[in-house]
């Protein structure tokens, strides 16, 4: 694949900070989305109704969105994840689901993400009688559904599963073998995802074993909310391929006051590694990870040459978009049209599909389209 230097993709010709138009037409890869965090408030709304969930703070739409990116907006990980009960609450049938994942990849595919990767936990969905089968196949039947839409209004996205297990709950080994049971029937890895605080990794190891085992990828989330250790033992212990967050790795890296850097053991084996690490910033910034986009640590890492990724984690907790969390980081860090390709490719390199695959996307989609908006730009700065 291509080189991850910054100068990458770099020529002799300026490469301009995008606007807010650029930003959304640019090709995005997205790895790290929550299918129960990115309804559309309408949705929730309606499907409440329809499945008779009566536990809604708000049910006008607009209400119901603020409410929901208030209430997240706590500081708190455990707060925020307690806005999940109620979208988790009107997706308990397969019509729900199907519904909710079609919506999922036109929104992305409308956003400009040409490849996304989006992780639910089938273990949450049970409560009406579907059974983690049932709950996979409406999912995956609902994003070939949402693909299909795409495409018809001009749009190329292809979404995949991550089927994800609750580091506090015991079901990992067994959500971990229907992940392999669908691997290429959509589903495309495994993840935990929770609470991290007293619910280490390391409880789940028999379902990374056997992950190893199968020849299968997983990510972890880890260095969100908890620190180091949390991601020591999601790489050493378990093998991750890619950090769920991994923001805390910020932990390990000294800045001195004449702006040398240095680099600890962990932080460097991050770094020697390429381990990909699914930057989330505006979650982060609800979550307590980061206090501000210009104190998160994605700009130091992207200057370190870190394998950073740019990632929405719930769009409707955080009323956010790829486009939105670009649109950030363009205004705090001024980068450009490079930079977003380079955060882009590093996206596309660490995702779960095969190599032939993820090369064909570098080169036949995200480079080209980098390439067009590049020369529109230029041709209208030579016309100035």
């Amino acid at each position: 694949m291509a080189s991850e230097s910054p100068s990458a993709s770099a020529s002799a010709s300026p490469s301009p900070v995008p606007g807010s138009a650029e930003i959304r037409r640019a090709p995005k890869v997205l790895l790290h989305d929550h299918l129960d965090g990115g309804l559309r408030p309408a949705t929730v709304a309606e499907l409440a109704r329809e499945t008779g969930y009566g536990a809604l703070p708000e049910t006008d739409p607009d209400r119901l969105g603020a409410w929901f990116r208030e209430a997240a907006d706590s500081g708190s990980l455990e707060r925020y994840l307690e806005t999940f009960s109620h979208t988790v609450g009107v997706l308990q049938t397969r019509e729900a689901l199907v519904r909710v994942a079609a919506e999922c990849a036109e929104d992305l595919a409308a956003d400009g993400v040409v490849y996304a990767e989006v992780r639910f936990a089938p273990e949450l969905h049970l409560e009406r009688g579907l059974t983690l089968e049932q709950v996979v196949e409406a999912v995956n039947e609902g994003f070939r559904e949402g693909e299909r839409r795409a495409r018809e209004t001009g749009h190329r996205i292809r979404v995949g599963a991550l089927l994800t297990a609750m580091r506090h709950a015991a079901r990992a080994l067994e959500i971990a073998e229907l992940a392999n049971r669908y691997r290429d029937l959509g589903v495309v890895g495994f993840d935990i995802a929770g609470a991290e605080a007293g619910h280490p990794p390391t409880r789940h190891l028999d379902a990374f074993e056997y992950l190893k085992r199968e020849n299968n990828h997983f990510t972890i989330h880890a260095g969100e909310a908890f620190g180091l250790p949390s991601i020591w033992q999601a790489l050493q212990w378990c093998g991750a391929d890619r950090l769920g967050h991994g923001v805390r790795i910020i932990d390990d890296i000294q800045v001195h006051d004449d702006q040398s850097v240095k680099l600890g053991r962990l932080a460097a084996y991050v770094r020697d590694k390429r381990v990909p690490l699914e930057m989330c910033p505006s979650s982060n910034l609800q979550t307590g990870a980061a206090d501000s986009y210009d104190e998160h640590p994605i700009g130091l890492l992207r200057r370190l040459h870190f394998r950073v990724t740019v990632n929405t984690d719930n769009r409707l907790m955080s009323g956010t978009s790829m486009s939105r969390e670009f649109e950030h980081l363009v205004g705090t860090f001024s980068y450009t049209l490079d930079d977003m390709q380079w955060f882009t490719v590093n996206a596309m390199k660490s995702a779960f599909i095969p190599f032939d695959e993820r090369l064909a996307m570098i080169n036949e989609v995200i480079k080209p389209g980098y390439a067009a908006l590049k020369s529109e730009w230029l041709f209208r700065d030579s016309a100035r």
